[in-house]
């Protein structure tokens, strides 16, 4: 039995874990860079090699049970993956766990946000990414990695943060006082307050791992310069954590490189940095 972060058998059965986590290695619509389907494999194999104390929250988070689920792994179509996780997250949100998520591209977010709106019909959304991803279909497909926004921001409040890629099909569907790019929040001392401002209530945080700077995050598929950095990105979501009711999230879009472990050791470090803020602020 493979457990999350080789923590121990007691702290990963089904029953008594608060914390479930789903890896969806789904890659079928990426249009530049190719292999977030090994995303999910490199943030566990590199969790393996993380200190289980997180200093910050004074905690040992693992101790909440962390349940990491069977492997999503439906690829016949976007339309045939997103019907599937939003099945496996529904499944695990019906017995009451804290559900999360491992991708993949950012499509996958797309039945997960489903799953999570049915459970909560007053769901917030806050995305950190470095596009904004509203186009209404894209190459053939509402459920490509460049949609994975349109659908859920027409129903839920959508917090978007670090976006600095787009295009104008784009335009009508941003509500300003909720897009927060790059370049506005440089200019911005009080950018994490203005954001978190916006969001009330339960809340999921989908974050696309290119909404950080390549120069530490450059295992992405389509990486953005002038993005954001580690500690900035920790004081938002700590301050969401501590604000709202955080009933969920998902990291994706990791495209593991050979031989440069440093992103995919961050990614795991945030999944569980995550987990320390839900149980321990």
């Amino acid at each position: 039995m493979r457990t999350f972060a080789g923590i121990p058998k007691e702290n990963a059965q089904y029953e008594s874990s608060k914390v479930v986590l789903v890896p969806v290695t789904y890659d079928g619509t990426s249009t530049y860079g190719k292999g977030a389907d090994k995303g999910p494999e490199a943030i566990l194999a590199a969790a393996e090699n993380m200190e289980l104390y997180d200093i910050e929250t004074d905690s040992e988070p693992y101790l909440n049970g962390v349940y990491l689920a069977p492997t999503v792994t439906e690829d016949a179509s976007p339309e045939a993956m997103v019907q599937a996780v939003e099945k496996a997250i529904g499944t695990y949100l019906r017995d009451g766990k804290f559900v999360t998520m491992l991708g993949g591209e950012h499509s996958v977010s797309i039945g997960a946000m489903k799953a999570f709106h049915t459970k909560y019909p007053n769901l917030n959304v806050l995305q950190i990414d470095a596009h904004s991803d509203l186009r209404p279909e894209y190459q053939g497909t509402p459920n490509n990695h460049a949609c994975a926004m349109h659908a859920i921001a027409k129903k839920c409040n959508a917090v978007q943060v670090g976006i600095r890629s787009m295009d104008t099909v784009e335009l009508p569907f941003v509500k300003k006082e909720n897009f927060f790019t790059s370049y506005a929040i440089r200019s911005n001392p009080n950018w994490i307050q203005a954001v978190v401002d916006r969001l009330e209530g339960d809340v999921y945080i989908t974050i696309d791992l290119d909404a950080f700077d390549p120069s530490i995050m450059p295992s992405t598929g389509t990486p953005e310069p002038g993005g954001l950095f580690w500690n900035e990105t920790l004081d938002l979501l700590k301050m969401v954590f501590n604000k709202c009711n955080v009933v969920g999230f998902d990291i994706v879009e990791l495209a593991p490189i050979d031989s440069l472990s440093g992103p995919d050791f961050m990614a795991a470090k945030l999944y569980y940095k995550l987990i320390s803020y839900k149980f321990h602020l």
